[in-house]
């Protein structure tokens, strides 16, 4: 479903992501992972049109997507979360699930046949609150909510960044639940980037791992986890991560 091939960034003369490559296929869970400033929430926007790279190439179903911009990637089914939560703060919840349809219906109407609003509300415990102004949620929900606007342009990729942080250990089982639904109802590609490792280790199928710009390792998790790069990297810092 996903192609990324190379992808190179640079910031003022700091190479953010090196040759960066991935691939993930429908119905996937992808767990993206590294130490803080890895590359991890830039091949993100990289991949969801927020920045542009300099090289490289993004390929979603066969299709080019390398920096069309976040609009053209929204349209083509790239559906995500944000690391800070970007909400419609004073629109309700329901209205912020809304305007995702809408864009659905206009864009992407197949998908848009396969979901419902009520049933997005219902199936992340959003119902209660969907005349209540989205900022005023606690947090736990305002993240649920995020994922079920993104949900709601019906995307063949879901990018998830840090969706259980300021989580606790109860919340964040609630939300890994919740995302093999989407596997399960929707089918999707989904990424999911976090620091929590014991979220990531039960929640998906392989695992990604980035250090200083460069994918250092991919795989199947326990796999992972014994490769040498990732251990002097990546577990050798996890206490302070």
């Amino acid at each position: 479903m996903l192609s990324v091939e190379a992808v190179c960034k640079t910031f003022g003369g700091v190479q953010a992501l090196r040759n960066a490559s991935l691939t993930c296929e429908a119905g996937e869970i992808l767990g993206l992972i590294g130490p803080n400033g890895a590359g991890k929430s830039t091949l993100v926007n990289a991949i969801s049109g927020v920045l542009k790279p300099d090289s490289g190439s993004v390929r979603l179903a066969g299709e080019e997507i390398t920096g069309r911009g976040p609009e053209h990637c929204a349209r083509a089914g790239v559906g995500r979360t944000f690391q800070t939560i970007r909400l419609f703060k004073d629109l309700t919840v329901r209205q912020n699930v809304e305007v995702a349809h809408i864009t659905c219906r206009a864009v992407r109407p197949d998908a848009a046949k396969r979901i419902g609003v009520d049933q997005l509300l219902q199936q992340y415990e959003l119902a209660g609150f969907a005349d209540s102004p989205a900022g005023t949620l606690p947090y736990g929900s305002q993240r649920r909510l995020e994922i079920a606007r993104a949900l709601a342009l019906g995307p063949s990729l879901l990018l998830l960044d840090e969706p259980a942080a300021g989580l606790n250990e109860a919340e964040s089982e609630t939300l890994a639940i919740a995302i093999e639904g989407i596997r399960r109802d929707v089918g999707c590609a989904t990424i999911v980037i976090d620091h929590d490792l014991r979220f990531i280790n039960r929640l998906c199928d392989r695992l990604c791992v980035m250090d200083q710009g460069q994918v250092i390792a991919s795989g199947e998790t326990e796999e992972v986890w014994r490769d040498p790069r990732v251990i002097e990297v990546y577990v050798g810092q996890s206490e302070t991560a």
